[in-house]
């Protein structure tokens, strides 16, 4: 296992990133710590486990946006990690969309699907 790393997102909200993660079949957990090399570890808002049991995480940064922590050796190795990636930031991308309209337009039935 190598170093964890910290990746800067666009991602701010866990609570418009949670569910995303679950539509995807991820099973979120809220707090916590990701361990890497030699107990070397990285608080974390929100975290995930991924295939091989790898665990992947968001902290908040100090501008209020959530940076990505994992084990970027194996995420650069990994096309079915760097796709989901992709897919989590569309499915937030969604998910705001839908809290934003849903503020603007609050007789307006929205739902998400996907």
């Amino acid at each position: 296992m190598s170093h964890l790393s910290i990746l800067p997102t666009v991602l701010r909200d866990t609570d418009i990133l949670h569910p995303p993660l679950v539509s995807l079949g991820l099973a979120s957990e809220f707090g916590g710590e990701l361990l890497g090399f030699a107990g070397e570890g990285q608080r974390v808002a929100i975290s995930v486990q991924v295939e091989g049991g790898q665990k992947l995480g968001w902290q908040r940064s100090a501008d209020g946006s959530l940076s990505l922590v994992g084990d970027l050796q194996q995420l650069s190795r990994s096309l079915t990690l760097q796709t989901l990636l992709g897919q989590i930031t569309r499915a937030y991308a969604a998910h705001q969309a839908i809290q934003e309209a849903s503020l603007g337009l609050p007789t307006a039935l929205l739902e998400f699907h996907g």
